[in-house]
């Protein structure tokens, strides 16, 4: 395994990139069904969902069996690593490396401070009534809706949310008033469009019940190595075909058409930074047994209880 800060070119730390080997299959695993799909943690089921074409988004149902592979934060680590995202990722990917239920598997991926769900909150907006908006309802069951916000990209807890009352929240909730509240953990999963919390259900709640913008990490698969020197060749022949463009376009109306460097070049720029920010496409095992062993799940994990999908 090997790690590596990603920066942009002014040197801002953008996130920490984990190259995965020998890890064919994670402990905390999707597995898909046709539009069925598994979420199950050490072989136990965690979430059952069904894509719905016809509605635009997912009906879920969300078992008790999801356990945070991140042992608890004290207060000292939130003071020492306090306003360092860096920091914390790197400690985070201390835990996702070295439990055997992390999501993690081959490839490589990016954990990175900087996620769509902070850029868009309003700026007449609370923080309370974002991020209370972008958290999904319902449990055991519920629906993701991927017309809420365009598109969805909300926040399904894997595990019913905490009151703000409950104690842990109340000792993150000081936290969050001196800003030392270490970051919420967000797995950002393409089949269901949406951010499962893996770490982090009372810091989230603290955050809302202080009204202060919760610190995000957020992973995802990116490109992976085996891909990268093909992309970097997309890219560098799309520069080439924007100078080569412009070039003739000089050629028949003369030189106040500029040469195209100004804008090929940061494009160019651009594409070579999402090779390593961008969001690819989450793995999912087919579900062995298929849809029926699937519904053999559905019926023991619901316990006879009325939910149409099985």
């Amino acid at each position: 395994m090997q790690r590596s800060d990603v920066t942009r070119n002014d040197g801002t730390w953008v996130g920490l990139s984990l190259d995965i080997q020998d890890r064919h299959q994670p402990g905390l695993c999707v597995f898909s069904a046709g539009p069925r799909l598994l979420i199950s943690r050490l072989s136990r089921p965690v979430l059952l969902a069904v894509v719905d074409e016809h509605l635009q988004g997912v009906d879920f149902w969300r078992t008790d069996e999801y356990r945070s592979f991140v042992p608890p934060l004290r207060a000292e680590a939130g003071r020492a690593l306090a306003g360092s995202p860096q920091r914390w990722a790197h400690r985070f990917a201390q835990y996702l490396i070295g439990s055997p239920d992390s999501p993690l598997h081959d490839g490589r991926w990016l954990l990175s401070c900087e996620s769509p769900l902070q850029r868009w909150r309003h700026a007449d907006t609370s923080h309370a009534e974002y991020w209370s908006s972008m958290l999904v309802d319902g449990h055991p069951d519920g629906f993701i809706d991927w017309f809420v916000h365009s598109h969805s990209w909300e926040i399904l807890a894997l595990r019913p949310m905490p009151d703000a009352d409950d104690s842990r929240v109340k000792a993150y909730r000081k936290q969050a008033r001196e800003g030392t509240l270490p970051p919420v953990l967000l797995w950002w999963v393409s089949g269901l469009d949406c951010h499962l919390i893996l770490d982090g259900h009372a810091r989230l709640t603290a955050a809302i019940a202080e009204s202060v913008e919760p610190p995000l990490l957020q992973l995802h698969r990116t490109v992976p190595h085996d891909d990268l020197t093909a992309r970097i060749n997309e890219a560098v022949g799309f520069y080439q075909d924007e100078l080569a463009r412009f070039a003739e376009l000089r050629a028949v109306h003369g030189p106040t058409v500029p040469d195209g460097a100004a804008t090929a070049g940061p494009q160019l720029v651009r594409l070579l930074h999402d090779l390593n920010t961008a969001e690819q496409p989450t793995w999912a095992w087919p579900l062995p047994g298929g849809e029926s062993q699937w519904r053999h799940l559905a019926r023991e994990v619901t316990a006879g209880q009325d939910w149409p999908h099985i």
